[in-house]
């Protein structure tokens, strides 16, 4: 987006992408009325009063037609416009507005920026707007010692909400304690290098804000760190349905490697028998489970890429892509363990729309082919719905009542209140 001011110049000047061609015209909106806002959600009101907001400038008028709507569709924004027009609000709400439907807790919104002072001031945006929808802000800048920017922004995971799991997994596997995190490039670095636990995994928003100075200094590389991190797992895997509300999100803090197995579970009357090989369990687990798998004691293997390799199962007849496989070699690998030694086999993978051009692009790199396409007609899908969510609401009370149990014997245990912490500093 751009204002008229500050469009013009040399034509040379102007790069050769799209979305530069046809700017959205700030000048051409007008302020709004809070009230008057569309699909804005009524909870957000009042924290926005008591900021003094009484009607919103045009660019965050913009900015929310363009990511919330109506009309509105996910992609990258550039928003160019003067200091003091209220960008931190334009991008700050819409991004609360779309998480506020989140279930579960974990990292989901990254704003980064060039000095501590700037960050703090955008923390403070959030702070005023996220608590009413249940969102936990975080920061990383540099104003504490790393070691408490640690326990503010990471917790131990539960113990014994998944028995089957390694323990010695489970201690060194933390999670997050905040939903959005502002951070400066430096101390944002240091968490991805050493804090256990501190995961770009589920990151749906990246905010760059003061663009011009972040991408003018190189901050230790830290955006294709980033941008490398959440490419490893590009997939969304929030489910929507007509009305918009969110399906899957009670699950994504679940691996992806152990969601789908732990979900099968709640699904009644399955005409197979169905286990997971993953990272997640033991070594003897897994050898049991596979050994089950290859005797046909088990009939539906949900494995991680850690089946991919090297792993030879005869008669092994179907192959399915739960996900899109990130790379050619990655899908040239889980096809790979079928239709092996001369059998026949056959190997499936799950699209969405979008999807579709893209993985094909990807198999003309493998063999200058492409395979067959079958739509799933939207009414199969809707039969299906039913079962589907009563699985996921059984889910979601399940892992609840397991973490209410842990959270209360964990408040009971001896001398806890007489623990120290010991800080570096």
């Amino acid at each position: 987006m751009a204002t008229k001011e500050e469009e013009g110049g040399p034509s040379s000047r102007v790069p050769h992408l799209p979305w530069m061609r046809n700017p959205v015209d700030i000048d051409s909106f007008s302020g709004c009325p809070v009230a008057h806002l569309p699909r804005l959600d009524p909870r957000l009101v009042k924290p926005l009063q008591r900021m003094g907001i009484e009607s919103f400038f045009p660019v965050q008028v913009a900015a929310w037609l363009e990511t919330i709507g109506p009309g509105a569709f996910e992609r990258d924004i550039c928003i160019n416009s003067p200091t003091g027009s209220g960008k931190t609000l334009a991008y700050a709400l819409p991004i609360v507005q779309m998480l506020a439907t989140r279930k579960v807790r974990c990292l989901r919104a990254l704003v980064v920026l060039p000095t501590r002072d700037l960050a703090l001031q955008v923390k403070e945006v959030f702070d005023a707007i996220a608590p009413v929808v249940g969102l936990s802000v975080g920061s990383a800048v540099g104003q504490s010692s790393i070691a408490d920017e640690v326990s503010n922004l990471i917790e131990k995971s539960k113990q014994g909400l998944f028995p089957s799991l390694d323990e010695e997994y489970i201690q060194m596997e933390p999670q997050t304690k905040v939903d959005i995190l502002v951070a400066t490039p430096g101390r944002l670095m240091d968490h991805i290098s050493m804090t256990k636990g501190f995961s770009l995994e589920h990151l749906q928003y990246l905010v760059v804000d003061e663009t011009d100075r972040m991408l003018r200094e190189a901050y230790q590389s830290w955006l294709p760190t980033v941008i490398q991190l959440t490419r490893s797992s590009d997939q969304n895997h929030s489910w929507s349905d007509m009305n918009g509300e969110t399906l899957l999100h009670p699950l994504t803090t679940i691996r992806r490697s152990h969601r789908l197995s732990t979900l099968l579970e709640f699904f009644e009357d399955l005409p197979f028998k169905f286990s997971e090989y993953s990272r997640l369990q033991r070594e003897s687990t897994r050898r049991k489970t596979l050994d089950a798998f290859k005797e046909g004691k088990i009939d539906v293997l949900i494995g991680t890429d850690r089946m991919a390799r090297g792993i030879h199962i005869d008669g092994l007849r179907y192959v399915i892509n739960y996900d899109m496989p990130p790379y050619v070699k990655t899908y040239i690998h889980r096809a790979g363990r079928t239709a092996r030694a001369g059998e026949s086999g056959s190997c499936f993978t799950f699209l969405r729309k979008h999807e579709v051009k893209a993985f094909d692009k990807m198999l003309k790199k493998a063999d200058n082919s492409s395979c067959s396409l079958h739509s799933l007609p939207e009414e199969s899908v809707e039969t299906l719905r039913p079962v589907f969510s009563s699985a996921l609401k059984k889910l979601e009370e399940s892992l609840e009542s397991e973490a209410t149990k842990k959270s209360k014997s964990g408040d009971k245990a001896p001398n806890a209140s007489k623990r120290k912490r010991t800080i570096n500093t």
